[in-house]
């Protein structure tokens, strides 16, 4: 993969326009105690046009999937998928033994999913299982969290494990203190419904003779990377992305991390102070990032042939969404692409902001202190107009 120089991915120098507009607007900030990191670009050339202390790494909140989401892309493609795998001993109809499911991190396996899983395995005759559904979380180390969650919300995010079922929520939307049960339990009640017996006997010690050995019945295959992402990026779904996150480090958080990392030194040129993640997400306050740094993955993600169609497509559209426009400058509509991010005490915006003459510009503003939405669409209502 060529190696996309800094220098070319967004100038430093030149003369800002406006410069006293941005200058006044952080100044302000500044004296409310709001540590400010902001800057408009051009997408073609990466010249700055507007900046105030462009490079401050600040803590970024859900601005970190931008730079997690793009490296996945890259990488993985977008069309890759994810395979969850179901074994058992079949014969006439009959699982002998224990029916298993083997997770490899499909973040999106929903009940309406199961309910597809279970009418597959009626099509191969599966018609009763004599032990239970047994679920294979393997492919995931032992960590329940990632460093730096430690001053996050305990209630933000369920465990990450590579078999869950309904995001490991209930019905309400709540997080489940026993996921693996709630997972198993789904799964059983619904290929009973769908007329599959399922008697619950005790495991065998050894395979008596006659009995084969479990082997693959059929694999469940995700959606593809991009539809995945696009979740990810318009919901800001923190629990999806920390799956993947894991599921490229092989299971690990760590692996994970450092790998998205490598990815940015060897294609950006940008090191570990540039691309400071703990998480996926942005929920770990020990993130840190800079309005530049988000700016340029941007903007080469902008002019990505490959995958950019599909990341660019994944972001938030001001006014182009199936819910009410919080904005309310008409002109915004449709000519905003964004990731937010919001913990307490940050916000931060990033993305592409399309002028009234037609001209694309990428644009980061995060902000770390008693700060609100509407001191960042202050500026960007005036960089769009």
């Amino acid at each position: 993969m060529r190696r996309l120089s800094l220098v070319a991915l967004l100038a430093v120098s030149g003369l800002a326009l406006g410069a006293q507009d941005i200058q006044s607007w952080a100044r302000r900030l500044e004296a409310r105690g709001v540590s400010v990191s902001a800057g408009l670009w051009e997408v073609g050339s990466g010249k700055v046009l507007e900046r105030h202390r462009e490079d401050l790494a600040l803590i970024p909140a859900s601005t970190t999937k931008v730079v997690s989401t793009y490296a996945l892309l890259k990488t993985l493609k977008p069309d890759s998928t994810i395979d969850t795998e179901i074994w058992g001993d079949l014969k006439d109809g009959v699982v002998q033994g224990d029916l298993t499911f083997k997770g490899d991190g499909d973040p999106l396996l929903t009940s309406e999913r199961i309910w597809l899983i279970a009418q597959s395995l009626k099509r191969l005759g599966v018609q009763r299982i004599t032990g239970s559904i047994r679920l294979d979380q393997s492919a995931f180390d032992s960590q329940r969290e990632p460093p730096g969650w430690e001053n996050t919300s305990t209630d933000t995010l369920p465990p990450v494990l590579p078999l869950s079922v309904n995001f490991n929520r209930d019905e309400a939307g709540r997080l489940v203190a026993d996921p693996e049960r709630q997972s198993r339990e789904i799964i059983q009640r619904t290929l009973q419904e769908a007329g599959i017996a399922i008697e619950g006997r005790a495991n065998f010690e050894g395979r008596p003779n006659g009995l084969g050995a479990p082997r693959k019945l059929m694999a469940w295959t995700s959606p593809p990377l991009r539809a995945l992402v696009l979740d990810i990026n318009k919901w800001s779904n923190n629990f999806m992305v920390e799956m993947l996150v894991r599921r490229y480090g092989a299971g690990s958080w760590s692996r994970g991390v450092q790998r998205i990392q490598g990815f940015y030194r060897s294609v950006f040129g940008l090191g570990p102070e540039d691309i400071h993640i703990t998480d996926g997400s942005g929920l770990s306050k020990e993130n840190r990032l800079s309005a530049r740094t988000l700016a340029i993955i941007l903007r080469g993600a902008y002019h990505d042939f490959e995958v950019g169609p599909e990341f660019v497509s994944s972001l938030k559209i001001i006014g182009g969404e199936p819910w009410r426009l919080k904005i309310k400058d008409p002109n915004l509509t449709r000519r905003v692409r964004v990731k937010s991010g919001h913990l307490d005490q940050v916000n931060s915006l990033c993305g592409y902001v399309q002028r009234l003459d037609g001209e694309v510009r990428v644009f980061a503003i995060v902000l770390n202190g008693p700060c609100h939405d509407e001191d960042i669409w202050e500026q960007v209502s005036r960089w769009a107009n």
